[in-house]
């Protein structure tokens, strides 16, 4: 009597995942109460024109939203920039690609930490901005070591949340305009451009308000889990940017017309004071605790999201394995990992909020350049397959994104072109030592934007 071999099977994702859910995913990785969060900064930066600001940026995503959506269909795997940017053009730029979203991984932390250090400062003066950072770090990093991470439900309930505190900003200030300038003064081209503001000022300002988009990439790593992907995934990309930008124009808007102009007394926490003028004590204190409870939030899922994008390169050997790939043996978290991170936030207490977000804006618009330029590459590789393609949808558009983002990453604070230039020197560097002198391949870090969404979930 013969038996059948056994046959196993590795397990694979399941596809559940619809459209809405993935919209939905999205919008609240984008975190949309960002945009109060950041606002001070935008109309300072843009001479009283933010909304304007959060337009070119829309615009800019919009392209490079239509790129992620050209490479989801080419690669319909779990994956972000750096898979695209590896199987387009090369496996060393892509690796580049992975060093240069490190860097945003890494600052993403302490921008966050930063700008709720700065709403509880200007509301408890008495206390320097520091300890606020410290207590961020030091409630954040036990909680991840602990294990602790976002769950799905508790993401959803978060951005139920902020849209209800954003609804209320927007009545609220609707109401003020209203009330003190008539319902004329709702319709405005101020706010878009006006005697203080400029080309160069906008286009700095959008450099900035990127930040506001950052993870609208992200749900392309939820490739493996959608049905019908081919189709799904590119439209959920496109109305994720089209969406989140469109809360980020219309919400700048209307502070804009209840403060014009850019001069504030703390524009690093000036929509608290704006909450104050336009709903009193009571919605002043609900729109402080729905950003701060925002921005905890927000770390807590960004701090783990970085240590394990650490972890997995570490374990995939880019960086060293004895320090990065290992977890506690108790906690079965990267603890190291988390510490590193937590001691990088620390640099928020001798930064600026515009500074900071101008780092981590560096890698996203080098990502977003960079996978716009592989759409055209994967268009000259099917061309050259006998595969014919859209040169429209497949050049001119992205061709289009590549140099909107380019442009933008030229915009950026000198000090944060600087940081980023070293930071990639240094990857083609740790590049040149793991491939023997760019002789072998770079290892692949396919299960690290996995790992890394997962952990933000």
């Amino acid at each position: 009597m013969t038996t059948s071999p056994t046959v196993t099977t590795s397990p694979t994702l399941t596809r559940t995942l619809k459209l809405p859910s993935l919209v939905l995913f999205g919008l609240a990785y984008l975190t949309p109460l960002i945009v109060l969060g950041i606002f001070g900064i935008i109309a300072e930066t843009t001479g009283g024109a933010s909304p304007a600001a959060y337009l070119v940026a829309m615009v800019a995503m919009l392209f490079t939203a239509h790129s992620y959506g050209r490479m989801a269909v080419a690669y319909p795997v779990a994956g972000s920039a750096y898979t695209y940017v590896r199987r387009s053009i090369d496996p060393r730029v892509g690796f580049l690609v992975g060093w240069a979203i490190l860097l945003d991984y890494l600052f993403l932390p302490m921008v966050i930490w930063l700008i709720g250090g700065s709403y509880l400062s200007a509301q408890f003066p008495g206390i320097p901005i520091g300890v606020w950072i410290v207590g961020f770090i030091l409630i954040t990093t036990v909680l991840n070591i602990l294990g602790i991470k976002v769950a799905d439900k508790a993401n959803y309930v978060l951005m139920a949340f902020q849209l209800l505190v954003i609804v209320f900003f927007v009545a609220l200030s609707i109401g003020n305009v209203v009330s003190t300038q008539g319902a004329g003064g709702l319709a405005s081209t101020q706010p878009f451009f006006n005697d203080t503001s400029s080309f160069a000022t906008i286009s700095a300002g959008a450099a900035i308000a990127a930040y506001s988009f950052l993870g609208f990439d992200a749900v392309t790593t939820l490739t493996e889990e959608t049905i019908n992907p081919r189709k799904n995934m590119p439209r959920a990309i496109m109305l994720i940017a089209l969406i989140g930008g469109g809360i980020f124009v219309v919400v700048s808007y209307v502070t804009q017309l209840v403060h014009p102009g850019g001069v504030f007394e703390d524009s690093a926490s000036a929509a608290s004071a704006i909450a104050l003028q336009i709903g009193g004590q009571l919605f002043g204190a609900v729109f402080l605790a729905g950003l701060v409870a925002a921005q905890f939030a927000s770390g807590l899922a960004a701090q783990a999201s970085a240590s394990r994008l650490m972890y997995a390169m570490g374990r995939d050997s880019v960086l060293p394995k004895a320090v990065f790939g290992k977890l506690s043996a108790k906690f079965h978290t990267p603890i190291l990992n988390l510490v590193i991170t937590g001691i990088v936030g620390l640099i928020a207490i001798f930064l600026d909020v515009a500074t900071s977000t101008s780092f981590i804006n560096f890698g996203a618009f080098t990502a977003f350049t960079l996978v716009n330029v592989s759409v055209v590459f994967h268009y000259v590789r099917r061309r050259r397959a006998g595969e014919q393609l859209n040169a429209v949808s497949y050049v001119v558009v992205p061709a289009v994104g590549a140099i909107i983002c380019a442009y933008l990453l030229s915009q950026l604070d000198s000090n944060a072109i600087t940081l980023g230039v070293s930071w990639l020197v240094l990857g083609i560097v740790v590049l040149a030592v793991i491939t023997r002198g760019f002789r072998a391949a770079p290892p692949e870090m396919t299960s690290t934007e996995k790992a890394t969404v997962e952990a933000a979930a």
